[in-house]
């Protein structure tokens, strides 16, 4: 059974989101607070994906999101907002969270998102080639998903492991922002493509020696990004 966290504190649309969970076919746990979504998820550790809203009383959701990704880079995590505005959904980004959902959204939209984020998070796993990528001083292991930088392990979301995947599998060519939203969110994906943008500061923050002078992923202005110079 694919297993999901539902962290939402208005009873009304956390019974809606359930309700067209369990028809997608998900076991979904459920929390109320921050402080009961960190203990469901201790409770439950083979929770794929987890659902969380922004504003809660208490711990709210991007400080829930932050707790999560202090030790688990695995699991995927979609934010719930009521706010449209462009900061918030940059904050819960680099929180750590994967994708975000402004409500109101439609139940065809939320099941389709978290289809897409389950399957990255290794829900439906597919099997991926056994190997490694070698790009100086970066290892890839497509075995166990897991990136090593002059040896130490840096910790990444499975997010951000297929975007360094697909750097490190085309060193070299611009790839366009559209064409990482289609390898890495898949083409039916209901965002905008700031995402990526938001995803790849992110990452620059995890792998570049300076991070506001990056030498590893490169922007090519207008377009897109690229490996190396």
């Amino acid at each position: 059974m694919k297993k999901i966290l539902v962290l939402e504190d208005e009873s009304s649309i956390r019974s809606f989101v359930v309700i067209n969970l369990c028809r997608g076919g998900y076991d979904v746990i459920e929390a109320e607070s921050g402080e009961e979504a960190l203990k469901r998820l201790n409770e439950h550790p083979d929770i794929k994906v987890a659902l969380l809203d922004v504003m809660l009383p208490g711990i709210d959701g991007f400080e829930v999101c932050r707790r999560i990704r202090a030790t688990n880079s695995k699991i995927g995590i979609i934010m719930l907002t009521a706010r449209a505005q462009e900061m918030d959904k940059v904050t819960g980004l680099m929180t750590g969270a994967d994708d975000y959902v402004t409500k109101p959204f439609s139940p065809a939209e939320l099941v389709a998102r978290v289809d897409a984020l389950f399957r990255r998070a290794g829900g439906d796993a597919e099997d991926a080639p056994e190997g490694e990528i070698w790009k100086e001083p970066f290892l890839l292991n497509t075995r166990n998903r897991t990136l090593e930088k002059n040896g130490q392990r840096v910790k990444l979301t499975q997010v951000e492991y297929t975007i360094m995947k697909m750097f490190m599998e085309n060193p070299g060519k611009a790839l366009s922002r559209e064409e990482i939203l289609d390898t890495v969110w898949g083409h039916d994906y209901f965002g905008e493509v700031k995402i990526v943008d938001v995803n790849i500061r992110r990452l620059r923050l995890k792998i570049e020696d300076n991070p506001t002078n990056p030498t590893y992923i490169t922007t090519v202005w207008g377009y897109g990004y690229k490996w190396g110079f």
